[in-house]
């Protein structure tokens, strides 16, 4: 397998657990969803829209390292985020029509436009301060899909104390499994 498979891998691991979280958040009022809860990004909605806005930034500056990333182009009708705790969408359909279309875009990318010789080239990106940074794209995109696993352990156990089992959280039900067993 290769580094462009494995995050094929990640991003279907992106959308089983973007799905659960979702869900498990789709029993709470609009109230439990937006009360403070001393968390990051305050709420579960600020926790779902930092996510959203992050991916959104960092898949614009994906957009930038080929000409051949078409799928990304389907970004410019989505807001641009300004800062990363902005609240883009107030209310959970609209995080879950907009997170659906990103978890789609991000398979579709990778799976269709991302070649492994793009992971042998930097990108060269600015920051939302505009500080211009040149890193490793594979190390970014790694960076990318651990920062959505980060935050979705912060809601995880937001909503652990609402008494609200997310299910499996572990990669590991996603990787296959190659033993062969022998009769």
């Amino acid at each position: 397998m290769d580094i462009r498979e494995h995050f094929i891998l990640m991003a279907d691991y992106n959308i089983r657990m973007n799905g659960q979280i979702y869900s498990a958040c789709s029993g709470l009022s609009t109230e439990k969803l937006s009360a403070d809860r001393g968390a990051f990004f305050g709420s579960l909605l600020g926790a779902l829209n930092h996510l959203v806005v992050g991916d959104l930034l960092w898949l614009a500056r994906f957009s930038a390292h080929s000409q051949r990333y078409h799928s990304l182009s389907k970004l410019s009708a989505l807001p641009t985020p300004t800062s990363l705790d902005e609240i883009l969408y107030a209310d959970l359909a609209s995080l879950v029509s907009v997170r659906t279309t990103l978890d789609r875009l991000i398979r579709q990318w990778l799976s269709e436009e991302v070649s492994a010789d793009d992971f042998n080239r930097p990108l060269v990106y600015a920051n939302s301060k505009g500080v211009v940074s040149e890193r490793d794209f594979g190390e970014l995109v790694c960076h990318f899909f651990n920062h959505q696993i980060h935050h979705r352990g912060q809601i995880t156990t937001l909503l652990s104390q609402e008494n609200i089992d997310v299910g499996v959280t572990d990669f590991l039900i996603d990787i296959p499994d190659h033993f062969q067993h022998s009769s």
